[in-house]
Parts: structure tokens; sequence; C-alpha cells
């Protein structure tokens, strides 16, 4: 169910609030549900859709990127824009654009090398720079530390969150746990992705794949006479909407 500003919205109120097919089937997913979902303005409900279509356009960008994957000792970015840390985080420089340090990650894909999680990161950054004027961006953001979820902007922080869920929806990042991963190949404990909304997911390292072709994928990396397979985990990790929406609604104004 989907109220918004106290009223109930019907199948006929697609088309009001979302804008392309995708939008739709989100718009129906959380109109179907059991849960009740509220907005406060039409505004904050478009909003969350087409956040959520960003997301998968940034995670489809990534993918033709050329974007490398290491573990973070390997790690590497383009000294242009940012400096590798002794953990293999990647650190703005001082004096860059986040908007421009954010879309050469995108165009120069091949001079970067990262992990699944720090992948994902760079691509919240990039949904919203899809979204957002960039004067605004570079305001939000006038620093930037890319290190998994262990070094997150406070205004992304709760994707670092993985939680149950009442629905799954596209946008949503999930998680495949690998729980007899073989010990000597340690980033083969899981993948992150995001949901594409198609019946596939994208994963950094991994690429876009079904949910059986990634759990073979990582199978593949499990130790020797293991019994238990990969599997999708029943739980899903979303931003903050209503703050990012604040954020959004201020610099457009």
């Amino acid at each position: 169910m989907i109220r918004v500003a106290g009223k109930t919205l019907q199948a006929e109120d697609a088309s009001a609030y979302a804008s392309g097919a995708l939008e739709k089937a989100m718009f129906h997913t959380l109109l179907n549900s059991r849960t009740q979902y509220q907005y406060d303005s039409p505004e904050r409900l478009k909003f969350e859709l087409r956040l959520r279509r960003e997301i998968i356009n940034a995670a489809r960008e990534q993918y033709r990127s050329g974007l490398n994957f290491a573990v973070f000792r390997k790690s590497k970015c383009n000294p242009a824009y940012w400096e590798r840390t002794r953990e293999g985080g990647f650190r703005m420089k001082p004096g860059v654009k986040a908007s421009d340090a954010i879309r050469d990650i995108f165009e120069n894909g091949s001079q970067y090398a990262t992990e699944c999680a720090t992948a994902l990161l760079i691509l919240y950054y990039k949904a919203l720079l899809n979204m957002m004027p960039e004067d605004a961006f570079n305001k939000t953001f006038p620093s930037i530390y890319l290190m998994n979820w262990h070094r997150i902007d406070r205004i992304l922080q709760e994707v670092g969150n993985i939680n149950r869920a009442s629905d799954y929806l596209p946008g949503d990042r999930r998680y495949f746990m690998n729980p007899d991963v073989d010990p000597l190949t340690p980033e083969w404990q899981g993948e992150n992705v995001i949901d594409l909304g198609d019946g596939t997911y994208y994963g950094h390292g991994i690429g876009i794949g079904s949910a059986d072709n990634i759990i073979k994928v990582l199978n593949q990396n499990r130790m020797e006479r293991a019994d238990d397979s990969a599997y999708l985990m029943d739980s899903a990790g979303r931003p903050d909407f209503d703050k990012l929406y604040n954020i959004y609604r201020r610099s457009a104004a």
C-alpha cells in the first residue's frame, strides 16, 4: 500500500508518479505490498523512484567503465584526482571537484582498481551526481574518502547497513554470502550487488548476471569438500531517501 500526503494510491495513479517502465514496476511492487509505505508529498515518492533508477543506471555505467577488481593491498586510482591511502582507500585531493573526481572513475575506469563494497559506494555517488546540479553536488560533498562501508560520508552512511526488508526493489543493495569460502581467497567470501530490476544483479568483479550465475561463480571459490552453497541473503541495504530528498530539494531551489 502507498499513502501520499494521507491519500491511498491506486493502480491508476502510477502514471502520475512513474515516468518509465522501471519506475512503474517499482510503484506496483510498493502498491501491492502488505507493508504501508508513507510519503509526505508526491515529489518525495517521485524522488525515490528516480534515485533507484539512477542507482541502476550508475551500476550499468560502472560495468562498462573498465573499473578493475582488486583487494585493498593492490588497489589503484588516478593520482590526478585521488590519493591512495596506506589502507588502500582513495582520498579526494584538495582543490579537486567531487563531480570531476567521481566522473573520472567512470570515464577512465582502467586507471582504477578496488573491491566490491567500495565500487558500490562509488556508484551511489554517481547516481546522485546524475540527479543533482553539479555545483550542489560539489557543495554537498566537499571531500570524499572511498573505502568500503567503514569510511562512509554521513549523508550515505545508511547504505553500509543491510537489514531484512518487507519487499525487495530495483536499486536495492543485496548480498550473496559464500559461507564455505576458500580461506586462501577471502575476497570471495561474498558479493555486494545492486538489484537491476530485470532478474539480474550487478556485482563488481563478477559483472551482471542472474542469482544462479553469481552463486555459481562464488561456489567455484569454496574450500575443498565444501558442503554449503553460496546464497542470496534475505536482506537489503538502502540509502536514507528522506535525508537525500531534503538535500536534493534544497539543491534544486
